[in-house]
């Protein structure tokens, strides 16, 4: 058994923005699993966790950079309302 596994390939360039748009609720799960992802393993976990999640590569990763650089620091926040939405106090329906 070869020790690569093929779903696990590291993060490249062209796979960082996504071809279309993507549905409200399937941007804001990006979002705010990318914040949990920030905090429990550290910023440098990011790209990978975008190249092998095959739903965050329909939300470009420089969109969800951004977003997370507007969070505001103190209390329990969630992104919500999609491509145009915020974020919101409290902790996510979905998470």
């Amino acid at each position: 058994m070869p020790d690569d596994r093929p779903f696990l390939t590291p993060p490249s360039e062209a796979g960082q923005e996504a071809g279309g748009a993507s549905p409200a609720p399937l941007f804001d799960l990006a979002v705010n699993r990318a914040w949990r992802i920030v905090q429990t393993t550290g910023p440098a976990a990011l790209d990978a966790w975008h190249a092998r999640t095959r739903f965050a590569r329909r939300v470009p990763l420089s969109v969800i950079r951004a977003h997370l650089t507007s969070r505001p620091a103190e209390g329990e926040w969630h992104w919500e309302g999609g491509e145009h939405g915020g974020w919101a106090p409290g902790r996510s329906l979905f998470p």
